[in-house]
């Protein structure tokens, strides 16, 4: 499995890496999540200037997306041209959206009217944009999820895991990343939060 992470100049460092850390645990069945953005280089809110791994082309290639969030993510939102370029396909592609990168989403008409999930800054936005949203830190419709909160790219992860792979995949992945002596918690609540979204609507990506 390929996995685009989409990282935009002025990102959040918690949803892109976080998501991308998890995904990657599962390099040893072929799994490979990239950093994915439009520039050669991309600053984080704090400051933190990374390379990119795979261009804004990778997208049309791989097999699933996630779209973090970013202090900059309303202005590529408001682009058009911008928007051209993101060839995101929800009837081969699983599609997951973080905090404002759900409005990416409604921008790209993937969402309509069904609920979905964002952080507090950008719910305005994202109703403005037409979208139900819904006071929840995951949900999920077919192959397009979004989350609320930094710390939900764990639920996105756990999501596309269990989607991609197996449920049990997802639990080890989770329990891996989560604090000693809470671990069981920890995969208890992921799991809690997406797998009642695992078989609704579902259409099982190519």
């Amino acid at each position: 499995m390929q996995i685009a992470i989409l990282t935009f100049d002025g990102f959040s460092e918690l949803d892109s890496f976080i998501a991308a850390g998890i995904l990657n645990r599962m390099k040893s069945q072929g799994w490979a999540a990239h950093i994915t953005c439009p520039t050669q280089e991309v600053t984080s809110m704090a400051g933190v200037t990374i390379q990119r791994q795979k261009p804004l082309e990778f997208l049309a290639d791989a097999d699933a997306v996630l779209i973090g969030s970013g202090i900059k993510t309303r202005d590529y939102a408001a682009d058009p041209t911008f928007l051209s370029h993101l060839p995101l396909d929800p009837t081969r592609q699983l599609i997951g959206a973080q905090c404002s990168g759900t409005l990416l989403l409604a921008k790209l008409g993937l969402i309509g009217d069904l609920p979905a999930c964002t952080d507090l800054t950008t719910k305005p936005w994202v109703i403005e944009a037409g979208v139900n949203v819904v006071d929840a830190p995951f949900a999920a419709h077919g192959n397009v999820a979004t989350a609320g909160g930094c710390l939900a790219s764990q639920y996105l992860a756990a999501w596309m895991i269990a989607r991609l792979a197996t449920q049990r995949d997802a639990e080890e992945a989770i329990r891996y990343v989560a604090p000693v002596g809470e671990k069981a918690e920890y995969v208890q609540r992921a799991m809690a939060a997406v797998t009642p979204f695992l078989h609704v609507g579902e259409i099982r990506a190519a």
